[in-house]
């Protein structure tokens, strides 16, 4: 049994530029002689992004390879516009077991009420009650998981002992715009029009697809910043 920490999300591919976005919005204009060139893409890119006309921003491609614990992948697979995936199946392969712990930096106590609560560093006590009491229920569980396959029982079944706190990989393809949309509920930013408060788990695979949105698209994501974080 592995115990990890992390949660990543890697780029296996992508086809996005900012020239992209560019000769889909001039077609408007030019129709088949659209070439990107012109008007300023800057000036262009942020007149999209005001104005929220978001087709162009389609006409793009990222494709992730996320490794997270599965109630990551839950959270993640409710965004379905734009996105596809392909995950590694529990019926189909036997899993690994490896499980996810809280880091030390993760804030464990809510406080608030439902809506409007905040979360806070966790007490001495809570900290060894889950350092503790993680690894304990994921060995359990793992065991009785193998020991049910060594006796024949299917993995279709076996795997429903298994907690949201194992490890799943999935591919996912998304376009900039779909990416946007996802980043403006997954990530806390003080300059978002439109708060939002992620568990902090998927704001870390948010924040690794930012990084590779901001690197291949650089004029389209600082106008997304300029514009509050809106999707377009």
């Amino acid at each position: 049994m592995e115990i990890r920490n992390d949660v990543t999300a890697k780029v296996v591919r992508f086809d996005a530029f900012d020239r992209d976005v560019v000769q889909a919005a001039r077609v408007s204009t030019q129709g088949s002689n659209s070439d990107g060139k012109g008007q300023s893409s800057e000036g262009l890119i942020n007149f999209l992004m005001r104005d929220r006309h978001g087709s162009p921003f389609e006409h793009t491609s990222f494709t992730f390879l996320v490794e997270a614990p599965i109630f990551v992948a839950r959270e993640h697979m409710r965004h379905r516009a734009g996105w596809s995936y392909n995950e590694e199946s529990g019926r189909y392969k036997e899993l690994e077991g490896v499980f996810y712990l809280p880091p030390g930096s993760r804030e464990l106590q809510q406080v608030g009420k439902p809506g409007a609560y905040i979360f806070e560093t966790g007490t001495v006590e809570q900290w060894n009650a889950v350092d503790v009491g993680f690894p304990a229920a994921y060995r359990e569980a793992f065991n009785q998981y193998q020991e049910m396959l060594i006796q024949g029982v299917a993995r279709e079944v076996a795997r429903m002992v298994l907690p949201v706190g194992i490890f799943t990989s999935y591919y996912a393809t998304c376009n900039a715009r779909s990416l946007m949309h996802f980043l403006s509920l997954r990530t806390k930013k003080e300059n978002a029009k439109v708060p939002s408060f992620p568990q902090r788990e998927i704001e870390t695979v948010a924040d690794q697809m930012e990084m590779a949105f901001r690197a291949a698209m650089p004029l389209t994501h600082a106008a997304f910043e300029k514009h509050g974080r809106v999707a377009p």
